[in-house]
């Protein structure tokens, strides 16, 4: 059988109203994670490692810090035509801006037309995850279907927060209903306290997407959206599928977190995701070689832990240090420091995530805290304490 030719798209124009602060001055997708990375590298090597190597990145809402962290980082070699390419909206079929994910890629048909591939894949840019997607794209070719979405299980309680996939009990690859966000849903048959959700990662026929997609764009009773009306459109004419990431099986991937999967879209899930990677056995695991995680690499000398003015030690325990920190003197506990953030002399920090180029000077106290780039923690304050 030929090789199928492969389009990725990535949706990275959401506005992220959710985890603001931290999208105030930047998109979703370019939300710094893991003291170095970008939210947007976890799908964009997720990708590049499952082989696709022709990847357009649809951007919209204050894209200049995602723009800019994809032109310094990720340039693929253009010999074999391989790109991956910031796209943001053209206004090529009206003077609207994407009106929603399935009109974003509805209004960059054009990239599709020049690409012709056989199977376009789509995915979300800001999830914490590892997936092979081509083991996806093998599946929905061997299934026959004209759509595929990749459902991962959730705790029933969740249902409210997620596209909700129902399928076929006598064919649980079936789905027999898409339904965004319900009040509640049929728990799975092997376990009542789950339900599959939608990843945010589809697969499609090429031919079948553009005419979904040029349907939807005709209707008025639409939000334009990928789950909340193009996948409905494939599941109520019986010609959608799941694929279950329990079965997506990555290099390197240990039992502990080879299912690991998270949304996040909110400030608690984002500090929660960050705390997940600390443990001694981390429920996600930066350090597998076998499916790396790429990034820009920060200009920026090593880690260092030091004494402070009073020759007391600075210590760093069960904690993330980038490139450029300084720990001079104080205490670093359960936390992750971006590049070049600096923790001087009696200071604390605990549980805790610093962005680039905090500073926590003498005598400050930080505790479970989101701290954003460039803040100064003045001498002796006491942030994030007590809930009082």
């Amino acid at each position: 059988m030929a090789r199928k030719k492969v389009l990725a798209i990535v949706l990275a124009g959401g506005e992220g109203k959710r985890l603001m602060p931290l999208t105030e001055d930047r998109a979703k997708p370019a939300v710094p994670f893991g003291g170095t990375y970008r939210l947007i590298d976890f799908a964009l090597s997720n990708l590049v490692n499952s082989g696709y190597l022709q990847i357009v990145v649809l951007t919209q809402y204050k894209s200049h810090s995602l723009d800019r962290h994809l032109s310094e980082t990720w340039r693929l070699s253009t010999l074999l035509g391989n790109y991956i390419a910031s796209v943001p909206a053209q206004q090529r079929h009206g003077k609207d801006w994407f009106l929603g994910s399935a009109n974003a890629i509805f209004q960059s048909m054009n990239l599709i037309d020049d690409a012709r591939p056989d199977i376009v894949v789509v995915v979300g840019a800001d999830h914490v995850y590892r997936m092979d997607f081509s083991q996806m794209v093998d599946f929905h070719i061997e299934s026959g279907a004209k759509a595929t979405v990749a459902g991962v299980r959730q705790p029933l309680d969740l249902v409210t927060s997620f596209g909700v996939i129902e399928t076929d009990p006598n064919d649980p690859t079936k789905i027999t209903q898409f339904v965004e966000k319900p009040a509640s849903t049929r728990p799975l048959d092997d376990d009542p306290t789950q339900f599959l959700a939608s990843m945010g990662n589809y697969v499609f026929n090429t031919d079948d997407l553009v005419e979904a997609l040029r349907q939807d764009e005709s209707r008025d009773d639409t939000q334009h959206d990928m789950g909340g009306d193009i996948m409905p459109y494939f599941a109520d004419r019986g010609e959608a599928v799941v694929y279950d990431f329990t079965h997506n099986d990555v290099p390197g991937s240990a039992d502990r977190d080879r299912q690991y999967w998270r949304d996040v879209g909110t400030l608690d899930s984002y500090y929660d995701s960050h705390m997940d990677l600390l443990r001694p056995m981390p429920v996600f695991n930066l350090y597998n070689t076998a499916w790396p995680l790429y990034t820009h690499q920060v200009t920026a000398p090593p880690a260092k832990l030091v004494r402070g003015p009073y020759q007391e030690g600075g210590v760093a325990t069960d904690s993330i240090l980038s490139p450029g920190v300084i720990v001079a003197g104080g205490r670093v506990l359960e936390s992750i420091l971006s590049p070049n953030v600096k923790v001087n002399n009696h200071a604390r920090v605990d549980q805790s995530v610093l962005l680039q180029n905090v500073v926590i000077e003498q005598d400050a106290v930080v505790e479970r805290c989101i701290v954003d780039k460039n803040v100064v923690v003045p001498q002796g304050v006491r942030v994030g304490v007590s809930a009082e």
